[in-house]
């Protein structure tokens, strides 16, 4: 069952915060690996209003300290984000039942600005079993690509799946990869892997850990003090890690080289814009 809080503490009732720590590992062709703290937003999108009207700290589509804006999701509008998870899955043949629960485990904006390397959907029956889980992946180019990541069964809560990347994500990481996932649904602890397999050989590992906390005015305040400036932090740091491998001499991949190779792009780069139909 989905973890239930007091209404009078938090923000939320299924919605969350969790304090996390992320860590990549590059097995080839050279080592190099990093971690670092952050901290992520777990939004039940039926709970949108109550968390809207429940903090100045908090906005919901609007301006605030910390904000959940719909519109950096999906493409989507205010007030349609649940909606457009929804007809992307019938797209997939996934139909969800109309008491259905979707969870999005994403990076807040601080201060207006957000850069979400993945964000996650976990989407439930009115059971709370998982049915299946959609991650979707940004790059620093605007683009946003979902992932279909079906539930390994009704029983285990944990959403697995190996896809062709087919998206331009660092220019130290071919096309030709697969992602692979295994997405456990978030209880009080979170835990959330995806590997990068290049001709059948693991070469990129990333893991994303993390302990529940409610979602208060205090935690908020609590976590800024541990994350100063986390959607800030998250981009200097990719690119402080860039310079890295480009220093050591990693092989670097142009974007534009292969725009054909790049499918199912939201929002797509010029640089392959005229390319999609």
């Amino acid at each position: 069952m989905l973890p239930r809080f007091d209404r009078r503490k938090d923000l939320g009732v299924n919605s969350c915060l969790y304090q996390s720590r992320v860590a990549h590992a590059r097995l080839a062709p050279s080592r190099h690996s990093f971690e670092y703290s952050v901290f992520y937003c777990l939004i039940d999108l039926d709970e949108l209003q109550q968390l809207a009207r429940n903090s100045r700290l908090f906005g919901v589509n609007r301006p605030a300290l910390y904000s959940f804006n719909e519109t950096d999701h999906l493409e989507s509008s205010p007030g349609q984000l649940k909606t457009d998870v929804i007809r992307w899955l019938g797209k997939q043949d996934v139909s969800l039942p109309d008491d259905c629960r979707i969870r999005l485990l994403t990076l807040p904006r601080f201060m207006g600005y957000v850069f979400n390397p993945v964000s996650f959907y976990y989407c439930h029956d009115g059971n709370d079993n998982l049915i299946c889980a959609v991650a979707e992946v940004g790059n620093t180019f605007g683009e946003k690509k979902l992932y279909l990541l079906p539930a390994s069964d009704r029983t285990s809560q944990t959403a697995i799946a190996r896809l062709p990347k087919e998206f331009y994500v660092s220019p130290f990481s071919d096309l030709d990869v697969e992602f692979e996932f295994e997405l456990p649904a978030p209880d009080k602890s979170l835990t959330a892997r995806v590997d990068d397999f290049a001709n059948g050989e693991k070469v990129l590992v990333t893991s994303l850990s993390g302990q529940r906390r409610p979602l208060t005015t205090r935690d908020l305040l609590a976590l800024t003090a541990v994350c100063p400036a986390v959607t800030a932090k998250v981009i200097l740091l990719i690119h402080w890690q860039a310079f890295l491998l480009w220093f050591k001499g990693f092989r670097w991949f142009a974007k534009a080289d292969r725009p054909e190779s790049q499918t199912d792009v939201l929002n797509p780069h010029p640089s392959i814009a005229r390319t999609r139909t």
